[in-house]
């Protein structure tokens, strides 16, 4: 794949997938905040809003706000820079690898403009669960972020495997 083609479908899945993030986000701000969790299928699906000072299921959410920003911020930006480098430079990743890491990117770039435009804070608003196992709170950019992890290990795999057997 041509490097203009690896730039433009990173760009298009980053606009997109950025763009609904801040959306459903933004729902979730103005319709969410002040208003008491809504239960959806039976309670498998709950939509609530939630602040998350801290990563993935609030991990780093106790530490001081200036590690916060030395980690959520600071260090998120490089790594996230580093990826969308490498993912439009290199050419050995198939095409769903290159999908794979532009979710990724596109999901973390939506958690850290939360963090720069909302005082440091994650928005979170989905909550899926049976009974009393239920997942952290979460929001799209992270579904984005675990997609694109699951879309690139899943097609690294296969390629390893085709070489594997030849």
């Amino acid at each position: 794949m041509k490097r203009i083609h690896r730039l433009a479908l990173v760009a298009l899945i980053l606009i997109v997938c950025t763009s609904c993030d801040r959306v459903t986000k933004n729902i979730a701000k103005e319709s969410l905040a002040s208003s008491p969790p809504i239960s959806l299928l039976n309670n498998s699906i709950r939509v609530e809003y939630s602040e998350n000072p801290g990563a993935i299921l609030s991990l780093g959410a106790n530490l001081p706000s200036e590690l916060r920003v030395l980690f959520f911020v600071i260090f998120v930006s490089v790594i996230l820079t580093v990826t969308l480098v490498y993912a439009i430079k290199t050419h050995d990743f198939n095409l769903m690898q290159l999908v794979g890491l532009s979710l990724v990117t596109a999901g973390g770039l939506g958690n850290l403009l939360d963090r720069l435009f909302n005082n440091g804070m994650a928005i979170d608003f989905v909550q899926l669960g049976i009974g009393p196992l239920r997942t952290g709170v979460f929001n799209l950019a992270d579904v984005a972020i675990m997609g694109g992890i699951s879309i690139f290990l899943l097609f690294s795999m296969k390629g390893k495997s085709k070489t594997a057997t030849t």
